[in-house]
């Protein structure tokens, strides 16, 4: 009877503190959302693709019409640019009144700026979606950033892998391994080719491929300066050698991102296309810029994918209205749009477990888009190097092919 009291005692201790905690939570976050009414948030974003762009003024629209928060999208060709922004105003003393309330990154810049102390927070984990609807144990992605731990000074958007397009029309079995797809080339001169590094995407086709040829893959999860560079990435240049002589325009020319692979995968000037976004080819599908006889596809033994963030600079005047921001879109209104093939297709960051089952139905019912992949045809994910990695792999291209 005594043990029984005690443990009766326990639980409803414990069942009063998590409903303090809760209370608290609630009450934090209603002085944040106070806080934010009337505020302008200027979110630094890459502006490279119209439907990227129309998504995050849907988002605009309903983060006005619900907060009265205003969100201004400053339209980035590279993200770099607003990390040096952020690296300029601190050196110049410019503590208040930044000119970037939120950014989306992930990475070398995530660490630039987390080593350099240029960000405000930690703020995600306190954010009530993310309490709600993310599980970090469900992909290591969520917490570390390319090696680099996020300690709660970012906020998940989505995720993204490695995608190859092709056009069935013409093609019938790509090349799914570096192996295949130089021997492809070969057979085929001219026909394959990548971004060119530094554009991000260039950068991961390089990692993609060391990841395939070195034999010491787990060094590529520690600082590029800590290992033998020149050993690990040996077998990546030889490989780079062979195939830029076959390569599209003889490996002197590279395309500049992935909708210019597109296009000319839709010349018919080359026959493997990629992006970082798996609806890709649907989106442009749907937007009449490729054939409806393209398909995606990846890798048989896996590409790489990684988690997007939002962060907030340390000198931002509108840290509450960037949180509401933040936090609306871990929503699932906002990632169900999000993920929608037409609209964007980016991959939810949401646990599905942790979502009711009305929300679960709805994401169920996300239309895939013709060429979409589902999440088991995805097959691996192979986790992103370390961030030190990118910058070590674009100097060292540029330093041997750059013309």
């Amino acid at each position: 009877m005594k043990k029984s009291l005690i443990a009766a005692s326990i639980m409803a201790s414990l069942a009063l503190t998590s409903l303090t905690a809760q209370a608290e939570t609630s009450y934090l976050w209603q002085d944040t959302l106070d806080q934010a009414k009337g505020q302008t948030v200027y979110f630094n974003a890459w502006g490279g693709a119209d439907n990227i762009n129309d998504y995050i003024q849907w988002a605009a629209d309903r983060i006005k019409e619900e907060y009265d928060v205003t969100l201004k999208q400053v339209k980035l060709t590279d993200t770099s640019d607003a990390v040096n922004r952020v690296l300029a105003e601190k050196a110049a003393s410019k503590d208040s009144n930044g000119s970037i309330d939120l950014i989306w990154l992930n990475g070398e810049n995530f660490r630039t700026m987390k080593d350099n102390n240029l960000l405000f927070g930690p703020f995600s984990q306190s954010l009530p979606n993310y309490i709600t609807y993310v599980d970090e144990n469900a992909r290591q992605s969520l917490t570390q950033d390319f090696g680099t731990p996020v300690d709660g000074m970012e906020s998940p958007w989505g995720m993204a892998q490695v995608i190859f397009m092709y056009d069935t029309a013409t093609l019938s079995s790509p090349p799914k391994s570096m192996a295949e797809l130089l021997n492809f080339a070969k057979a085929h001169p001219g026909r394959i080719t990548y971004p060119e590094p530094p554009q991000f995407l260039g950068s991961t086709f390089l990692k993609q491929a060391l990841y395939e040829l070195t034999a010491y893959r787990q060094a590529l999860s520690q600082p590029a300066d800590s290992v033998n560079f020149d050993t690990v990435t040996a077998p990546l240049w030889a490989y780079l050698d062979q195939l830029h002589k076959v390569a599209w325009r003889n490996g002197q020319t590279f395309p500049s991102s992935s909708e210019e692979m597109m296009r000319l995968l839709d010349d018919q000037e080359i026959d493997v296309a990629l992006s970082f976004d798996i609806s890709a080819a649907s989106v442009q599908i749907d937007q009449g810029n490729l054939p409806d006889t393209v398909r995606s596809y990846v890798f048989t033994n896996g590409t790489i994918g990684n988690t997007h963030f939002l962060a907030i600079p340390y000198n931002s005047s509108a840290t509450a209205g960037a949180q509401v921001v933040a936090n609306f879109l871990l929503s699932p209104e906002a990632q169900i749009k999000k993920q929608t093939p037409t609209i964007w297709g980016d991959l939810s960051v949401l646990s599905y477990a942790k979502l009711s089952p009305a929300e679960q139905a709805q994401f169920d019912e996300i239309p895939r888009g013709i060429a979409t992949l589902s999440i088991e045809e995805l097959g691996q994910t192979l986790p992103e190097p370390h961030s030190s990695w990118m910058g070590a792999l674009e100097t060292e291209w540029r330093k041997r092919y750059a013309q």
